[in-house]
């Protein structure tokens, strides 16, 4: 299996907010968001692993700013990490209000994938080989995000958490 780079994985998906995707103060509901955010990092995802894949986590979504009615909605999904057969992807929204030119950041998020193999069973997914100083950071950030998912969701003893712990045990030892 070939490794990848992050940018193998790029995703941009952009949707325009109609009457029917806001709320009754003309924002775009949230559930119609993450509908769009999970099919761009799903398709992200497939794009690194050519498979099949199937949604494994959701980070928390924060909605730091409202999408209006009309806006053009940029969605951007990229790969960061690949475990063994999962992988992170990571979004940024972005809000264009086309005749006003304005342009705002709404939210970021990671995805958490598996891939499945033609029996719908997981398989590996190819490494990942950041390239640029940023898929760095958000290269070496995915083990430790990875390691809150599974002690959040019972998978992982804190104790276990290599990473995590060595964050608080050096904020310990500067104090």
């Amino acid at each position: 299996m070939q490794a990848k780079k992050p940018q193998d994985s790029l995703v941009i998906m952009n949707e325009l907010v109609l009457p029917n995707d806001t709320n009754m103060m003309h924002n775009l509901m949230g559930g119609r968001l993450l509908y769009w955010m999970d099919i761009a990092a799903a398709m992200s995802a497939q794009k690194h692993s050519n498979r099949l894949v199937v949604t494994a986590s959701v980070d928390n979504v924060s909605f730091q700013q409202s999408i209006k009615l009309g806006d053009a909605v940029t969605i951007e999904a990229k790969v960061t990490r690949a475990f063994n057969k999962s992988m992170e992807v990571r979004l940024d929204v972005w809000a264009q209000n086309i005749p006003s030119g304005t342009k705002i950041k709404s939210n970021e998020a990671y995805y958490t994938f598996v891939a499945l193999d033609d029996a719908g069973k997981p398989v590996a997914a190819p490494e990942l080989v950041p390239k640029t100083d940023e898929e760095k950071l958000m290269f070496e950030g995915a083990l430790r995000r990875r390691q809150l998912r599974l002690i959040l969701s019972g998978r992982m003893e804190p104790n276990d958490a290599t990473e995590i712990k060595a964050l608080f045990m050096a904020a310990k030892h500067e104090v």
